[in-house]
């Protein structure tokens, strides 16, 4: 094929004629011919939880393509605390029959914390199992950093472990500074994704890090860090960590592009930053449109717009118009053992003043709010909150939250990071029952409840559909759209942000399935404040 080739290495721009055998680049002919089009290197996602779009890999995988992404460095996580190994297996194997290059870690953090109930345990033999295999590329993010602070026995063998089988260490350390980010990154840590503003960001550049800017459904750092492009942007890598159906349909790692050109940064600097800098980093065998490399590689209008034309993996051209991924057939795998509630499960203890887990708009932190008030308190948008165990039957866990901004009807869904138990938020009692026993009815799902009841299942894990991609965010924007427009909610992506209020390592306050979390302290807060 003949385009003009962006070569970031050399920073230079000129004519090609590319020649491709065996899934190899053979030959890359310089010629004198004026040409319309531009080949480059294809984007690689440097943290994502595949999960999180609700699309089994062979799924995403036909979305990401018309973006220009060939590859992600993916952490599963999400499926890892439901499933364990058995669902770390089903993401590899669904991956590596879709055709799409998807890398995935072990990931040392399951559960994250002790103070919640999750489907599995990867302790340090089942980690030690994982690294040994070829098809794990890395440790993934280490969320418990305060143990690794504070020298916690079991996640310090599991950093070893990653250096003894020589794979790079993810790290996740929201607001970590000084003293404490220094023995942090002097465990072994490479990488953050969770720094939230730039001042955080360029310690951690300045200490070694690398920083991942992440721009996802419900965490948005991009506008607080992209001023860190210019100088620090061979240590910088783009991702979205978390990005729901309908999100990853409008765009993926392109739109960060397009948004640094229009900002201004040298075009250069962002293309290494979105093709290199993950291929080099975690030692990817993806293609960066060198003669011997994998072709693997987009085809784009200008550069200027950035619209994909054509995208190729291995050779293969998988999408022009239209994608070339093959459909794949799989079987359900799950784990959801608990029985519908009533409404007696849902008492709520009667205080002279109230935690309330503030949510904010874009981010995954919560601040702690102590305030007496009536509840629920509609008017001042204080609404139930309550976390089921997914995994056996036990009394539902229940407080208040602050930000969801719902004027009736409820919430509810199998997705909370990070044990995956079922979470809700309610104007009232009766909603909040209706919309929970809906996901614990269909052993996974999304739903809304008003005047009617939206669902979209999630048979994979309680966590996927494996329906066609654009069926999926046609639904899932349907629901997120009658939750904003109908159940009034004034957040941007009320599900996203709903998912994260039971991470209990992510500051102040969050709920779990056993009670309401300190995360400062790291305790639970016993009824009325105390």
């Amino acid at each position: 094929m003949k385009a003009n080739l962006v070569d970031i290495k050399n920073k230079k721009i000129y004519p090609v004629k590319l020649t491709i055998e065996n899934k190899i680049i053979k030959d890359i002919q310089k010629i004198d011919e004026k040409l319309d089009t531009y080949i480059l290197p294809g984007f690689v996602d440097a943290h994502i939880h595949i999960e999180s779009s609700m699309l089994i890999p062979s799924e995403f995988a036909k979305i990401a393509i018309k973006h220009g992404t060939v590859a992600t460095v993916s952490d599963p996580h999400e499926i890892a605390n439901v499933l364990g190994i058995d669902g770390v297996n089903f993401m590899i194997e669904n991956g590596k029959k879709s055709g799409f290059k998807f890398y995935f870690g072990a990931s040392p953090c399951v559960p994250a914390t002790s103070f919640e109930t999750s489907g599995a345990v990867l302790g340090v033999d089942e980690i030690e199992k994982l690294l040994k295999r070829d098809d794990i590329y890395f440790l993934s993010e280490v969320m418990n950093f305060p143990g690794v602070i504070n020298g916690d026995k079991d996640m310090l063998s599991k950093i070893e472990l990653a250096k003894k089988y020589n794979k790079p260490i993810d790290g996740h350390c929201p607001g970590l500074r000084g003293e404490d980010l220094d023995k942090y990154i002097k465990a072994g840590i490479t990488t953050d994704h969770e720094a939230f503003s730039y001042e955080e960001a360029k310690e951690k550049l300045e200490k070694g890090m690398k920083i991942q800017i992440r721009e996802g459904s419900a965490a948005k750092n991009y506008e607080a860090l992209h001023p860190l492009i210019d100088e620090y942007y061979e240590d910088l890598m783009f991702c979205s960590d978390d990005k729901h159906p309908n999100d990853l349909v409008k765009g993926h790692i392109n739109e960060l592009v397009k948004r640094s050109l229009k900002n201004g940064y040298d075009l250069f600097k962002i293309l290494q930053i979105a093709c290199i800098n993950p291929v080099k980093h975690y030692n990817l065998d993806v293609g960066l449109l060198q003669l011997g490399d994998k072709a693997d590689f987009i085809e784009v209008n200008n550069l200027e717009e950035f619209k994909i034309l054509k995208t190729f993996i291995n050779g293969k051209c998988v999408y022009d118009k239209d994608t070339y991924l093959d459909n794949i057939e799989v079987e359900n795998i799950n784990n959801f053992n608990t029985f519908t509630k009533n409404i007696s499960e849902f008492e709520f203890p009667k205080c002279d003043k109230y935690h309330i887990i503030d949510a904010i708009d874009g981010e995954l932190i919560t601040k702690d709010e102590l305030k007496h008030t009536d509840i629920p308190n509609i008017k001042e948008d204080i609404l139930y909150i309550s976390v089921v165990n997914r995994y056996q039957n036990a009394k539902p866990a229940i407080a208040l939250v602050n930000g969801f901004g719902l004027k009736k009807g409820a919430i509810a869904s199998s997705v909370a990071h990070d044990s995956h138990n079922v979470i809700a938020v309610g104007a009232d009692k009766e909603s909040l029952l209706k919309a929970i026993n809906k996901v614990i009815e269909n052993k996974g799902g999304i739903c809304a409840v008003g005047d009617e009841v939206k669902f979209l299942g999630l048979e994979i894990a309680g966590l996927m559909s494996k329906a066609n991609p654009y069926e999926v965010a046609k639904q899932y924007e349907n629901i997120d759209n009658y939750v904003k427009n109908i159940l009034g909610s004034t957040l941007n992506a009320p599900f996203m942000t709903l998912s994260f209020m039971a991470l209990l390592v992510i500051p102040e306050i969050k709920l779990s399935d056993k009670g309401l979390f300190d995360v400062k302290s790291f305790h639970f807060i016993k009824e009325c404040g105390v």
